[in-house]
């Protein structure tokens, strides 16, 4: 793959569209799932395995079994914005993506100043009263401890807005999604598997001739791919939206 090939397209394109996955916040240091060193093959302390607690039915029954595994290994508060994310926070700013759309619920996308992010999967940031509805933050939630997190105004369990197994993505989120998809000029793909649907069918959505795909290891789309790149996220977006701009973009 030439790269210089593909910046100049970046450079000459105004309606990008980025869809990411777990791989995008690896650089961060965020684990992601189905790698061989991903969460969902490393050992843990649990006898469960994680998709069956990240699911709908396990928080209902074993509501503080959910937590102990949901705070342990899912929240990474000190975790900040790699080089993908600067990146392209950078190429909305110059006006030429008009959307993220991420399966990642970790906010770093907002952290590195992008401001059209939507969260398939939801976000560890935004948590509520099942109850009543109150919202709470994740420092909130993260200071609880060991304890299941409760309302402070009716004592009902807090949850939070995060797409568990066995629950449907927000119909509005995937629509906006399948829209900008439909409508961009570029659609790049990184940091994701491609293997876990309803989210990973949305690229069928595009049908222009500039699927750019990037992941360190192949998925089942590569062959749909019109540039295919195997490399580090972080090194491939920097190096097609160029050097940083003065400020400290």
């Amino acid at each position: 793959m030439n790269l210089h090939q593909l910046k100049n397209i970046v450079a000459e394109s105004s309606n990008i569209v980025f869809f990411g996955g777990a791989g995008v916040s690896t650089e961060s240091s965020i684990p992601d799932f189905r790698s061989s060193s991903g969460l969902y093959q490393t050992k843990n302390r649990f006898s469960v395995p994680p998709e069956t607690i990240l699911s709908r039915s396990f928080f209902m029954e074993h509501t503080a079994d959910f937590y102990d595994f949901y705070l342990s290994q899912m929240i990474y508060k000190d975790a900040v914005p790699n080089a993908a994310h600067k990146a392209l926070a950078r190429l909305e700013r110059e006006g030429k993506l008009q959307a993220v759309i991420t399966q990642n619920i970790d906010g770093l996308h907002q952290a590195a100043g992008s401001q059209k992010v939507l969260e398939l999967h939801g976000s560890v940031h935004r948590n509520y009263c099942m109850e009543c509805g109150t919202f709470f933050n994740l420092q909130h939630m993260v200071s609880c401890g060991d304890s299941v997190p409760k309302c402070d105004s009716c004592g009902g369990t807090v949850k939070p807005d995060v797409v568990l197994y066995e629950e449907p993505l927000d119909y509005e989120v995937m629509q906006q999604a399948a829209d900008f998809i439909a409508k961009a000029d570029m659609l790049i793909v990184g940091g994701t598997s491609l293997t876990v649907n309803p989210a990973a069918g949305l690229i069928r959505y595009y049908g222009g001739n500039q699927l750019v795909l990037i992941n360190q290891s192949a998925t089942s789309y590569d062959s749909h791919a019109d540039y295919l790149i195997h490399d580090s996220i972080g090194k491939v977006l920097t190096e097609l939206v160029g050097a940083e701009r003065e400020g400290g973009d």
